[in-house]
């Protein structure tokens, strides 16, 4: 308890931080939400009665203020294009991302943890070389590619998926694969690396000694100690994933917090936009912290104290 309050107390500098910097940025960001609203030819008055309605008359420093006062009740202000709560459209928009995210991680998984064992309890064969060519080519192909291709390749020439929204139940196949397979080539390297590094310990030699099946060994002695840096890699990629996959969401018309984020940039909808980069800030923390008690979990040999550091 003594190191998760630590962990807590430390993300609220993190977290102020980067809201700060969000909220600076963002109103210097070119063109004035009462423009895009109103538009060019709108009147004077006009103009300044919505931004007196706004609260954007006021300095800049009063309006970072306010907006931080809201922060402890998590009062994010009001949208200014859709006029309703903010932290009840971000709630909104967190459900579909993280379905998304965590299909994605399930992709990823099925891909990477069996290809990546196999590949190093095969070191140096053509399954090993394949293994790592494929993922090599999952690296590269961007999702910005990739997702438009699988849409044409599934969705046109061949209509088994829904190209975009999230109506049916298979509309998430598409983009879940879009990014589970880029997760995948870079955990699968990753779980490669890592049992490689522990096949050739002493213990999984005397574990094999014993008679025990080879998949008893990959899976109770290699893959429980090799299980760090793939647990690194699965919570940083995990925390992206639910920070919004901003492409994939706009590329498949995901109802996501990735899509809205890109949306309110687009209309200046200031507090939406800050909304938005809390709930990544809040999200990056959590799944970081959670990641570390996995370790735990996983390797006893690893005790948490309260300065956070492994023993």
């Amino acid at each position: 308890m003594r190191y998760l309050g630590k962990r807590l107390l430390l993300a609220i500098p993190t977290i102020w931080g980067v809201c700060t910097l969000v909220f600076f940025f963002v109103h210097l960001i070119p063109g004035d939400p009462v423009e895009v609203m109103l538009g060019e030819t709108a009147q004077a008055a006009d103009r300044e009665e919505l931004r007196r309605q706004l609260g954007l008359d006021e300095p800049i420093v009063i309006q970072y203020f306010n907006f931080l006062a809201g922060l402890p009740s998590l009062d994010l202000g009001q949208s200014f294009f859709y006029k309703e709560p903010v932290r009840a459209m971000v709630l909104g928009a967190l459900g579909p991302t993280v379905e998304l995210a965590l299909a994605s991680l399930l992709v990823a998984l099925l891909i990477a943890l069996p290809s990546g064992i196999l590949a190093a309890s095969r070191q140096g064969s053509v399954l090993d070389q394949a293994s790592m060519t494929i993922s090599l080519l999952g690296v590269s192909m961007p999702v910005f590619w990739m997702g438009p291709l699988l849409i044409l390749a599934f969705a046109i020439y061949i209509p088994i998926f829904p190209p975009s929204g999230r109506g049916e139940m298979l509309s998430i196949v598409l983009p879940a694969v879009t990014l589970g397979v880029h997760l995948a080539a870079m955990l699968s390297r990753m779980t490669r690396s890592s049992v490689l590094e522990v096949i050739g310990e002493d213990y999984v030699t005397a574990a094999r000694a014993r008679g025990l099946p080879e998949s008893l060994v990959l899976i109770k002695h290699v893959m429980r100690n090799a299980a760090i840096p793939i647990l690194t890699v699965i919570g940083m990629q995990l925390g992206a994933l639910l920070s919004g996959a901003v492409i994939t969401e706009n590329v498949f018309a995901w109802p996501g917090l990735g899509t809205e984020f890109i949306s309110a940039l687009n209309r200046r909808d200031y507090p939406m936009v800050q909304g938005c980069v809390l709930v990544f800030a809040l999200v990056y923390v959590g799944v970081n912290l959670l990641t570390d008690i996995a370790y735990a979990v996983v390797d006893p040999r690893i005790r948490l104290d309260a300065g956070g550091n492994g023993e």
